[in-house]
């Protein structure tokens, strides 16, 4: 059942070196307060899983976070790769975490059934495809019905899911509104769920039919973070930053500049920093 924390408070509780997370939203809502906010508290040897990981994960590699990384597509949204990714698993800095890549569709797949509490997800996938080649947990099955040779992958269940949504209620329900990515499922997957979201309304009383509500009680903790998915967008509060996602590039790409810029923008910030962040870029997005 949701209960109402700071942000710090949440993740010191929720989330613990060794545990396999996931850091979710799609194209917006992505939780980068949340993030920031487990690399200051200097979590070490997670299992980070995301769809599309970009430069929250490459933020997160860039500290030593990292042990092993479940994926599909990796990149700088619009701008290129993931420069600290790259160092990582080229040239060892500052660790060299394990890889696991996989394809959208087997990552959609696996957290489907990871929420659905099922050991693998079974689907068409692959043919033809390269990945099977290095990665083991790519499997065929054959359908005891047809006889049809379909892709095999583990589910996803991650330890705890971060999440940012535009709005809880004070009953701890959450609304996701716009592109929904793996969101819902991800929380649904895991053992702890933890949303942050734009702000605590009374209800939702303007919401149209299809919105996407995730139930007090399939969540761990919510915490207010106006602001808390710079420089991804949030459908209805700001638009996407895009300046920041370009600058990232030149940030990432020496060491001794990622080690500054974290330290200035992430070590040394606090969660309440992500709200004068958006300030300029607030708008119906």
């Amino acid at each position: 059942m949701a209960k109402f924390q700071d942000l710090k408070t949440a993740v010191a509780e929720n989330l613990h070196d060794g545990d396999t997370v996931a850091f979710e939203g799609f194209t917006h809502l992505i939780p980068h307060a949340a993030a920031h906010e487990a690399i200051r508290q200097g979590r070490r040897d997670l299992t980070l899983i995301r769809m599309t990981p970009d430069v929250v994960y490459d933020q997160m590699i860039g500290m030593g976070m990292a042990k092993k990384l479940v994926f599909s597509y990796a990149g700088n949204p619009g701008v290129g790769l993931l420069r600290r990714l790259r160092d990582a698993v080229e040239n060892g800095w500052p660790n060299r975490p394990e890889v696991e890549e996989h394809s959208h569709a087997a990552m959609a797949n696996a957290y489907g059934a990871g929420a659905a509490g099922l050991p693998c997800a079974i689907f068409r996938g692959y043919l033809g495809a390269g990945l099977e080649a290095v990665n083991a947990n790519i499997k065929r099955v054959a359908c005891p019905f047809t006889g049809e040779m379909l892709a095999a992958v583990p589910s996803v269940r991650p330890d705890v899911s971060f999440v940012h949504a535009q709005k809880a209620d004070r009953k701890g329900n959450v609304l996701v509104e716009g592109i929904i990515g793996i969101q819902k499922e991800a929380v649904l997957a895991a053992k702890r769920a933890v949303v942050t979201v734009e702000e605590i309304v009374d209800d939702f009383d303007d919401v149209h039919a299809n919105a996407c509500i995730l139930p007090r009680w399939t969540i761990t903790a919510v915490c207010e973070v106006p602001g808390g998915a710079h420089p991804s967008y949030a459908h209805g509060y700001y638009e996407r930053d895009n300046k920041s996602y370009l600058e990232w590039d030149k940030v990432a790409a020496d060491r001794e500049t990622f080690k500054a810029w974290m330290k200035e923008h992430v070590l040394d910030a606090k969660p309440e920093d992500f709200a004068d962040r958006v300030a300029h870029l607030r708008s119906v997005a």
